[in-house]
């Protein structure tokens, strides 16, 4: 996901696409614990990408 791309994104859509990769990122963990996975880069995205998200539902929570 781009920056420009979750700044057009309304809070209740931010915090909902925040919640379903947390929830990726939780059965992602799981997965790998018992068997191998895929693409073990996706473990990077998925962070980087909740980083961002947070990051900019916090600017728009205090900006207003």
């Amino acid at each position: 996901m781009k920056a420009n791309e979750i700044r057009e994104m309304s809070v209740d859509d931010l915090k909902a696409k925040l919640e379903e990769l947390t929830t990726e990122r939780f059965n992602l963990r799981f997965r790998s614990a018992t068997e191998s996975i895929e693409n073990p880069m996706r473990f990077r995205a998925l962070r980087r990408d909740i980083a961002r998200l947070q990051t900019i539902l916090r600017e728009k929570q205090t900006n207003g």
